[in-house]
This record gives structure tokens, C-alpha cells and sequence, in this order.
């Protein structure tokens, strides 16, 4: 037992000393250059995929000529999924330029802000986006800045606006004049090769990370992944300005039999009880040059009835997404 632990002790001993006579790993290189070698023959190899920190781009006050028109990037954090119930506890918002071929320009301006709402913040919102009640305490939006920004935007982009419209235009009328487009509903992420359409997935894909949900964060990322460029393909943001100018129909399935609504749900549609105002009914949003075979489906199919006519309404971006 002596001998076990005579040995034991020395090499205890020997892991206390100091390593001088350990093979010391050489220092990585530092710089620019040196990263982008690494980043090289590391996926080289076909091994690895490297996330490069996303940078937000630098705001100016000179926007380069060529890019007449203006664009919001919006978010918001709010207390829950409600616009009539919930509030909102954050909107960040970034400003910047395009043209009408749907190229970006420049970032003219970034807004965030924090709200103290009436009621204390549920424990599920400060998980899912790290805001306490002791941030927001005693914090007002400023209003006039936010109005500032938004009154000359010719487009406000939210990654889901059937959510973040209604809650905007609660909180604020500037909101309510302007014409919304939605970079998830509105581009096809599924034929640019991403696997899902949530704000974290495509950032990913596009090759960045950074610190999500935070809404000034988010904003820098969706401006990322719209203005990312592939060869041969317009961006997502040239695909998005292109579906904003298209008008949309939205037809209502009014009085159609019950027994048919597992045909209609298979469909698309949507069941809308009336308490927002729409008719309580299945209902699809289409594109206008589809209107023609809905109205067959529904007259064949749903009512077997060659003269119905189901309620129609056309909505351009300055109707879509409202609550």
C-alpha cells in the first residue's frame, strides 16, 4: 500500500508542476486575412459550415442617389399574440432606401424603444425574448421619432405582418396609411433552398448568426437575408417589392355546407368567426389572375350550384394584414 501510494503522490506532484515542458500550442493567427484562410481550409475540407457574426451596416445621412424610395423594417415584442388584449413592449425599426427594381440602398435610420405595458410581463414572453419588467419600467416609445420614421416609408416589411400590423396600428395611427408587405408570407424561401421560413432558420442558411429576439436585432437580420444576392436569381427583397404591387383577392366561403369543410381546410382556407368584422365563413386570399378557378372549385365542389357567388374582396398592400 506504501509503494501504491508513493507512486500516486508523484504523479500528483508532477500534474502540479507547471507545463514547461509541454508542447504549447501556437498562437492563431489574428486579422482579416488570416480569418478568411482559416474560414478557407476549414470549409475546404467540406467538413465544417461556418456562421459569421452579423454587423449591422453602418447608418448615413447622404443616401447615394438612385434609390428615390423608402422602406421600413419593423418589429415588435409585445405581452402575447392578442392586439386587442396584449400590448406592445418593443419596436425596433430600421429605415432604408430602394429603388423600383427592388435593389437596396442605404440604412438611413434605426429606432428602438422600449414600452412599460399596464399589466407585469408573462414569465413565457421574458423567456422568449429577455425583457424584464425591470427594463421596461417607466419606459415610453418616443412617438414623434417613431412618427418620423415612418411617415416617409413608402413600404413597412414585418417578417409576419398579419401580427405586427394589428398591433401597430393599435398603438399608433401613422401605421394605419401605409402599405405593408410580409417577408414570410409573401417570398417562395422554400425555391431559394432555405428548410424553413422562421427568422432564425434563415439566418442560419444565409451563412450569419446574431442575438435573436431583440427587436432592433431581428431587423438587421431580415435586412441580411432580403438583400442576400445569388447568382442569377433576384434577391428576396426584389420578390417581395414585386408581390406588393400585386393586387390579392380574398373570397369567403359564406353559407357554404358543413359537411365541406374539410374540403375547403384542405384547400387553404381559413375559418374566420366575424369577430373582426370579415363575414363568419372559410375563407382563401388568392392571386387575382386565380380567381376565375376558385370560383369553379367553390361552384362545383362546395355548392354544386353554377350561379354562386361568394363574397369578394381585392386588397392591395395598403389592405393586407390588417387585423
Amino acid at each position: 500500500m506504501a509503494v501504491q501510494f508513493d507512486m500516486f503522490a508523484h504523479e500528483a506532484r508532477e500534474m502540479a508542476r507547471p507545463a514547461t515542458r509541454r508542447a504549447r500550442p501556437a498562437p492563431l493567427p489574428s486579422g482579416p486575412a488570416a480569418e478568411a484562410s482559416l474560414v478557407e481550409q476549414l470549409t475546404g475540407t467540406g467538413r465544417y459550415r461556418i456562421l459569421r457574426r452579423l454587423e449591422p451596416r453602418a447608418v448615413t445621412t447622404e443616401p447615394r442617389p438612385g434609390f428615390p424610395l423608402r422602406g421600413v423594417i419593423l418589429d415588435t415584442e409585445t405581452t402575447g399574440l392578442d392586439h386587442r388584449r396584449n400590448e406592445i413592449i418593443e419596436i425596433g425599426a430600421i429605415a432604408f432606401t430602394y429603388n423600383a427594381s427592388g435593389d437596396i440602398g442605404d440604412i438611413t435610420g434605426v429606432f428602438g424603444g422600449l414600452r412599460q405595458p399596464l399589466a407585469p410581463i408573462p414569465p413565457e414572453i421574458t423567456r422568449l425574448t429577455g425583457i424584464t419588467d425591470e427594463m421596461v419600467e417607466g419606459q415610453q416609445i418616443d412617438v414623434a421619432a417613431l412618427e418620423a420614421m415612418m411617415a416617409p416609408a413608402d413600404l413597412i416589411i414585418a417578417h409576419n405582418a398579419a401580427f405586427d400590423r394589428p398591433f401597430c396600428e393599435t398603438f399608433h395611427p401613422v401605421f394605419e396609411r401605409k402599405a405593408w408587405a410580409c417577408s414570410n408570407a409573401e417570398i417562395d424561401w422554400s425555391a431559394r433552398g432555405y428548410e424553413g421560413t422562421k427568422l432564425g432558420y434563415l439566418i442560419g442558411q444565409a451563412g450569419f448568426f446574431h442575438e435573436g429576439h431583440r427587436a432592433v436585432d431581428d431587423c438587421f437580420a431580415l435586412l441580411e437575408v432580403l438583400n442576400r444576392a445569388v447568382d442569377g436569381v433576384p434577391t428576396a427583397f426584389a420578390e417581395l417589392h414585386e408581390a406588393s404591387q400585386a393586387s390579392r383577392v380574398r373570397i369567403y366561403a359564406e353559407h357554404s355546407p358543413f359537411d365541406m369543410k374539410d374540403h375547403l381546410k384542405a384547400r387553404g382556407y381559413r375559418w374566420a368567426d366575424g369577430s373582426d368584422g370579415r363575414p363568419k365563413s372559410w375563407w382563401v386570399e388568392i392571386a387575382e389572375e386565380a380567381v376565375d378557378e376558385e370560383l369553379r372549385f367553390l361552384r362545383s365542389e362546395i355548392y354544386r350550384y353554377p350561379e354562386a357567388d361568394p363574397p369578394m374582396r381585392r386588397l392591395t398592400a395598403f389592405d393586407r394584414f390588417r387585423a
